[in-house]
C-alpha cells in the first residue's frame, strides 16, 4: 500500500529497512520487538545526549523515525546524566514492553549496529563521544572510536 505522496512512501520503506536490520539482530523477534527496541534504545540515547546532538541525530533519520525519536522529548530539560553502561541498559529495560523475549543488553548492541550501518560516520562518532566509554562495548567491534 502506498499513500501517494512520495515523502511519506519513502520514509515508511526507511523506516522498514531500520526496523528490518533490528529484528535480523535480535533472534526470533517480530517487528514489534524491533520497534520496542528501537524505540527504547533511541529514547535513553536522547534523554543523555545534550540539544545540539539531538538535533544533529535527529536530522539524520528518516522523518517517521525522528518523529518517534522526537516523541514526549522535553529539550528543556537537562540531559539526563550518562552514567555508566549497567544505567543506560537499566533505563532501556524499564521503556522495554512487560514480555519482551530479549535483554536490554542485546536490543542496545542491535540499535547501535544500526546507527553505526544508517548515520553519517562522523555524526556516529560524536555520539559515541558523548556517551561513556564503558557504553563502547555495545558498538560494532570494527567502529569503536578510541
Amino acid at each position: 500500500m502506498t499513500t501517494g505522496l512520495p515523502v511519506f512512501d519513502t520514509t515508511v520503506q526507511q523506516t522498514n529497512r531500520w526496523l528490518g536490520r533490528v529484528q535480523a539482530m535480535l533472534p526470533d523477534a517480530s517487528r514489534q520487538d524491533a520497534y520496542a527496541a528501537l524505540r527504547a534504545v533511541l529514547h535513553a540515547l536522547r534523554d543523555r545526549l545534550p540539544l545540539s546532538a539531538v538535533l544533529g541525530f535527529s536530522a539524520q533519520t528518516p522523518m517517521l523515525l525522528r518523529g518517534m525519536f522526537l516523541e514526549g522529548w522535553r529539550p528543556d530539560l537537562a540531559p539526563v546524566d550518562a552514567g555508566e553502561a549497567a544505567d543506560f541498559c537499566a533505563d532501556v529495560a524499564k521503556r522495554l514492553p512487560s514480555g519482551f523475549d530479549h535483554s536490554a543488553d542485546a536490543a542496545v548492541t542491535a540499535v547501535f549496529a544500526v546507527l553505526t550501518d544508517r548515520l553519517d560516520p562522523g555524526e556516529t562518532d560524536r555520539i559515541i563521544r558523548l556517551l561513556p566509554g564503558s557504553l563502547g562495548r555495545y558498538w560494532p567491534v570494527d567502529y569503536r572510536v578510541a
